[in-house]
């Protein structure tokens, strides 16, 4: 029988003036703003209605007194049965990708947490497999609501899950991998703008594949027509495709993971990119940059999270200004530069903040073309300004 948790399980009062944000959209509540829960423990993954310190109704969420996000809005005001929430949220989920995502992708994100309204939950598709990943005690609960409303919605070859990593332990919650449904799948080749991607299920990080870069991809094989082009971080290499397949005259791929290299080869195999036109080196990004005496057209700075808490924030900032300074002191005259943070603990306007002092530091004068960021596939809560953990700039040299 499927869960009805409408109407929680437990309850939770905020404290005065503290329900603001969730009015606002914020599926996040701290355990700061929580005044009391009844009852007083409840196990992790408990669906609670939310009430403010007056008694209104706010929301229904699940709890976790031992994080920080101690609770997790999944529906405001009055909540459906969980089964018909879900496949509420995935069908708006469909809609949504079928507006946006291009028909020469099938490689995308088709749930994408707090901005699908399933705090917790991800799952990317790859063709006609998808592969999720339930990063919370609430999400945990929703796993056999999901498998069904999944294939009821898209009737996929196969179901995997992958959830693994830090949250999963912040959570009270061990590693898990699994085929939930169809059969077992070996390789999985998906598509990307025309490209194609090989996913790396075992070894590669998130799903498989990192899919909230497919349109700075596409961007950047726009802006790389007869450029030397520099891929530090490459990962999979399919910035470096991108820009081959764009025109680029060579690339230069940087990576410290043997194994990244190793899958931006296969990729490189798998578009039938002549390899002679990139170079996948294997090296510290940093060190490169700061010895190396080349010059480049078109980079791109697309590094790991450099703060993996709100505490080395201020630590990220000094990292981000130092690498962003190396980089713009190799870049041509009147060349241009895509660069990232993929930290969520370090905000968009602290990242440009960070160009601004690297530019002056590096004695070069930049303007930034846009702001870049993730995918339309990878939708925010226009209250949640925490989960836009991507963010990035387009700059060009002034010359």
């Amino acid at each position: 029988m499927a869960e009805d948790v409408s109407a929680g399980e437990a309850r939770v009062f905020l404290k005065t003036n503290r329900d603001g944000p969730v009015r606002g959209g914020n599926p996040w509540i701290f355990s700061q703003a929580i005044a009391r829960v009844d009852p007083p423990n409840p196990e992790p993954g408990t669906y609670a209605q939310v009430f403010s310190s007056t008694g209104d109704l706010l929301g229904l969420g699940y709890v976790n007194l031992a994080t920080t996000i101690a609770v997790r809005i999944v529906a405001w005001g009055e909540a459906p049965p969980l089964d018909e929430l879900i496949a509420r949220r995935i069908a708006n989920a469909l809609t949504l990708r079928k507006r946006v995502v291009s028909p020469i992708t099938n490689a995308y994100r088709l749930l994408n947490g707090d901005g699908d309204g399933l705090s917790g939950v991800v799952v990317d598709r790859y063709g006609d497999a998808l592969v999720m990943q339930l990063l919370t005690a609430g999400a945990d609960r929703m796993r056999e609501q999901l498998v069904h409303a999944l294939n009821e919605s898209l009737e996929p070859r196969a179901i995997f899950e992958r959830s693994v990593g830090a949250v999963r332990r912040q959570e009270g919650l061990a590693d898990r991998a699994a085929l939930l449904a169809g059969e077992p799948v070996g390789e999985i080749v998906g598509q990307e703008n025309g490209l194609r991607v090989f996913v790396d299920f075992e070894h590669g990080q998130k799903t498989g594949a990192f899919l909230d870069q497919r349109e700075n991809h596409a961007l950047a094989g726009r802006l790389a027509e007869g450029t030397r082009v520099l891929d530090a971080y490459c990962y999979g290499g399919l910035f470096s495709i991108s820009a081959i397949n764009g025109g680029a005259i060579h690339s230069v791929a940087l990576d410290s993971s043997a194994r990244a290299l190793e899958w931006a080869r296969r990729n490189c195999r798998e578009n039938q990119i002549d390899p002679a036109r990139i170079d996948f080196i294997h090296h510290d990004a940093q060190k490169f940059l700061s010895s190396t005496t080349d010059k480049f057209d078109l980079i791109v700075l697309d590094p790991p999270p450099l703060a993996r808490s709100r505490a080395e924030a201020e630590r990220a900032a000094r990292l981000y200004v130092e690498l962003n300074a190396l980089a713009i002191r190799g870049l041509q005259r009147g060349g241009r530069m895509m660069t990232f943070s993929c930290s969520a603990h370090f905000r968009g306007e602290d990242f440009i903040h960070a160009l601004r002092i690297a530019q002056a530091k590096a004695g070069r004068s930049l303007r930034m073309i846009r702001r870049l960021g993730a995918g339309p596939d990878h939708p925010l809560l226009l209250g949640h300004v925490e989960g836009e953990y991507l963010t990035g700039a387009l700059l060009e040299d002034l010359g």
